[in-house]
């Protein structure tokens, strides 16, 4: 009997458990099916992903640019490093020219964008200079030649044409316009596989990230986080309304690949360099005239200053505008053309959109009080004069025909002006032994970019002229003459 009790109060109390436990536990579960079925827009956006509704849609911009943007591939031509040292030996030695020409292309890929619907692409420097033959894919496959129309090292674009009409454009956007945070796209051709489309946002603005390398260089690019891989260089930055911001250009990377971060040139530096090589083959660069360093906070210090804002006017250019408005060495400028500045990157890209003649409004902090000064920005030898490196003009002085130097020239030389001597006829050149070709960086001290910048140089001193520059070699010589 005893027995009987003990198996039917295990079996009574185990059943009384079971049943709590399964009410404890039943409604839970009923109440979290019903969660995720249930309408409720706290409970969908956070089980269940509706983009078109709580969340960018990138499908319009996305589709309004990829047949804009195009594949490029660049092919060079260059000699193996044995071939060189082989060959190169033997003709130092034999002086002979006769060995054999084994030249091995290399391919480069890229991206670009169409500006027009006449055939400008516009894409990265780095992707086509020096290339022997340029081609240009649309994303319908089609195949052009691509024409270069000009290059800027300086800001790492270039200008492509290709021979048709009516093709797909890209609308320009105002990179000034664009917030930290904001969705982008970009747009290219990574690792050779077409029309690729990567979203992020823009993590910062105004990067200098000193990639250029070239005297007179603007950096000032977007930072984003949308991935970026070789082959998108060239390639378009856009908004989430279609809108060109940027052209991709870099990664910074210890692989060579996307690692988080890619840098975009700023499109409305894009659109000036861009007009300025359509229509004259050059770019006109403009200066404000200042040297300058950057505000931290133990130079605040050192300076007094209430705030770390601005940049600190450290010199000034003799033929600068800065110069001639009124603005002094320790003066602090706070704004250009209304936008702040706080960095070297955030003047250049502002200025960098404008042209020699043009007047920006600078404001300053002078002993603590602000200032505003009507600036005349300028070329780098002081005028605002276009400059065309096909022109070419003769100075009687110096006996010899000059044209500009392209700023390609300038970037490999690593030199900010020059002159280059076309032919010499007689007077002091060639009676100094200078030869044809040699390119001339400055006059009596004076950097020299132009006919008029040369003619004030030689003005500065009447007694003698000391000219400085360099050959196509890279040997870099003075002569001073006795007049």
């Amino acid at each position: 009997m005893k027995r009987f009790f003990v198996f039917f109060a295990v079996f009574f109390f185990g059943g009384l458990a079971f049943f709590l436990i399964n009410q404890m536990t039943s409604p839970e579960t009923v109440v979290e099916y019903k969660a995720l079925s249930e309408p409720t827009p706290f409970e969908r956006s956070s089980y269940i992903s509706t983009p078109a509704v709580n969340g960018p849609d990138f499908s319009e911009a996305a589709e309004s640019t990829v047949d804009a943007v195009v594949h490029i591939r660049s092919q060079f031509r260059t000699k193996s490093r044995e071939y060189d040292d082989f060959f190169g030996a033997l003709r130092e030695y034999f002086g002979y020219e006769n060995s054999p020409n084994r030249n091995y292309p290399i391919s480069g890929w890229g991206s670009g964008v169409i500006l027009s619907h006449d055939g400008y692409i516009v894409t990265n420097n780095h992707v086509v200079e020096g290339a022997e033959l340029i081609e240009v894919i649309l994303n319908d496959k089609r195949v052009f030649e691509g024409e270069v129309v000009g290059l800027d090292p300086t800001t790492d674009l270039a200008l492509l044409r290709i021979d048709v009409d009516d093709l797909p454009t890209v609308r320009y956007g105002n990179s000034d316009n664009l917030r930290v945070g904001e969705w982008v796209l970009a747009v290219g051709n990574p690792f050779n596989l077409t029309s690729t489309v990567t979203a992020g946002i823009v993590s910062a603005k105004a990067r200098n990230i000193n990639i250029l390398g070239s005297q007179g260089a603007i950096e000032s690019f977007i930072q984003t986080d949308a991935a970026v891989n070789r082959g998108n260089s060239g390639g378009a930055l856009v908004n989430t309304r279609g809108e060109l911001v940027g052209i991709n250009a870099a990664i910074a990377s210890n692989t060579g690949y996307y690692q988080g971060y890619s840098f975009a040139i700023p499109v409305n530096i894009v659109r000036k360099v861009i007009e300025d090589l359509k229509k004259y083959g050059e770019v006109q660069r403009a200066y404000i005239g200042v040297v300058i360093r950057e505000i931290n906070q133990r130079f605040a210090d050192e300076l007094d200053l209430d705030e770390i804002r601005g940049v600190y006017v450290d010199g000034l250019s003799e033929d600068g505008g800065a110069m001639d408005a009124g603005i002094e060495i320790g003066d602090v400028i706070t704004t250009v053309d209304g936008t702040e500045v706080n960095s070297l990157s955030q003047l250049l890209e502002v200025v960098g959109q404008h042209s020699p003649g043009d007047k920006l409004a600078v404001q300053v902090i002078r002993d603590g009080e602000p200032e505003m000064y009507n600036v005349e920005l300028r070329t780098v030898d002081g005028t605002t004069n276009v400059v065309r490196t096909d022109d070419e003009f003769f100075n009687d002085r110096l006996g010899a025909y000059f044209s500009g130097v392209s700023s390609t020239e300038k970037s490999k030389y690593n030199i900010r002006s020059g002159l280059k001597i076309i032919s010499i006829e007689g007077g002091l050149l060639e009676k100094g032994g200078i030869r044809k070709n040699f390119i001339v960086t400055s006059v009596n001290g004076y950097a020299v970019d132009s006919k008029s910048g040369l003619e004030s140089a030689l003005d500065q001193n009447d007694e003698r002229v000391k000219i400085s520059g360099l050959y196509p070699n890279g040997m870099k010589v003075t002569f001073e003459f006795g007049l």
